[in-house]
């Protein structure tokens, strides 16, 4: 008897040193190192891939183009690779906004030639300041997210039939606003365009700016475990987090140090990962992010749980225009013009396929901002590399829609993994 009552309270004392969170025997086996790889497998069985399969896919893409053109990988072929991918990666982002939502928008590729159309005759042929310009633009494009959502929230109008009566009055209305002429140039010393193409960062500026970007990871890193600690919850030990910041110093410094063997980082191409990291952390940190994920996941639920729904549509709406302005400004700045095919051609189809193909649900509810940095990757590495091959535009409109449709039977396939593993 005396045994026993001896070893309760030291049963007692082992679980009251375990957090409250890892006190089932099966959580406490995935903690640690190895039960961090165990949990690992056991999400990827379960249909929660995140962005492996678009890594593994950007791997084997850049390996096949290296091999079968040495220059692929350069540092030149690199920078100009990022470079390219500012302008639609912009408007991807607000792709995966909508998607997250469950919805589309069809018309970003117009309102994006609009944008560059209305900068380009306010500033060049109406004298204005390129700051006005600018603002105007994006005045519209709120106002185009507005008319949307209203239409969308109040009448039901599927956004499908809004966004595409909007691609088609939006097409018509820069072709106005560009009148008979139908092309302008932009000034080549003007701030537009020493942005988009000749704005480098030095190359101290560069390493600072790595160095700060891994400091402000690592802070964050400590204040989430101190939370969780404060709460009684496992929490990432100083060793694991000092593990995490210095993998991702090295490889950002790499990625750097490489990008600088030529022109470097360019300012256009920094300006489009602020924007993701920004609207990764209101997806990710804030309460109006949080609302998001739960009316793509659960319209009906999300309402009864207070959450203003229309707001919420009809703010999301607001950012995909107002984005798609954005990026058809850097588009213009990068071409140094405005014309009649700016945001056509295959702008829209390629903002809506890099969405898709880095990792966000046609379902909603599931995806970040992220999608679109890895996403809008993917197909500039694909155009970059069957350039290099002098191979027709014809073969990359293929195997862009090959990798689409691998990556929506992706999605399926790991949303009914959730689905059976009790996850979706």
């Amino acid at each position: 008897m005396s045994d026993t009552k001896s070893a309760e309270p030291t049963q007692d004392a082992t679980a009251s040193t375990v957090a409250t969170d890892l006190q089932d025997e099966r959580l406490i086996q995935n903690s640690g190192a190895g039960g961090a790889v165990r949990a690992f497998f056991i999400r990827v069985r379960g249909g929660d891939l995140g962005s492996l399969p678009v890594v593994i896919g950007l791997i084997v893409i850049w390996a096949v183009f290296q091999i079968l053109n040495p220059n692929f990988l350069s540092s030149t072929n690199l920078v100009n690779l990022t470079m390219q991918c500012a302008a639609v990666g912009t408007i991807s982002i607000g792709i995966v906004l909508v998607l997250l939502l469950g919805e589309i928008d069809l018309s970003v590729g117009s309102v994006s030639g609009l944008a560059a159309a209305i900068v380009a005759v306010t500033f060049v042929n109406l004298g204005w300041n390129p700051i006005a310009s600018i603002v105007l633009a994006l005045a519209v494009g709120a106002a185009i997210g507005l008319v949307y959502g209203f239409l969308y929230t109040r009448f039901g109008v599927p956004s499908f039939v809004i966004t595409l009566a909007g691609l088609l009055g939006f097409l018509g209305l820069q072709l106005w606003v560009l009148g008979p002429s139908g092309s302008i140039n932009l000034p080549f010393d003007s701030f537009l365009v020493q942005f988009a193409q000749q704005w480098f960062l030095p190359q101290w500026a560069s390493y600072t700016l790595v160095v700060l970007v891994v400091a402000v990871f690592a802070w964050q890193l400590v204040s989430q475990a101190r939370r969780r600690a404060k709460a009684g919850l496992s929490a990432m030990t100083t060793g694991s987090i000092l593990v995490r910041s210095i993998a991702l110093l090295v490889v950002l410094g790499v990625v750097t140090w490489y990008l600088n063997l030529t022109r470097g980082v360019g300012a256009m191409f920094l300006f489009f990962l602020a924007l993701v990291l920004i609207i990764n952390y209101a997806l990710t940190r804030t309460k109006w992010g949080r609302a998001v994920f739960a009316v793509g996941g659960n319209v009906e639920a999300a309402r009864r749980s207070g959450i203003r729904v229309n707001r919420i549509f009809i703010s999301v709406f607001v950012l995909c225009s107002t984005l798609a302005v954005i990026g058809g400004i850097l588009a213009a700045s990068r071409l140094a013009a405005a014309n009649q095919s700016s945001g056509g051609g295959d702008v829209n189809l390629n903002a809506i396929a890099a969405a898709v193909i880095g990792g966000t649900s046609l379902f909603g509810g599931r995806g970040s901002a992220f999608s679109a940095l890895l996403g809008i990757v993917v197909i500039q590495s694909i155009s970059s590399g069957l350039t290099l091959l002098n191979l027709d535009s014809s073969v990359r409109y293929m195997i862009t829609g090959i990798v689409l449709v691998l990556a929506v039977i992706i999605d399926s396939l790991s949303r009914r993994s959730r689905r059976a593993a009790g996850r979706a």
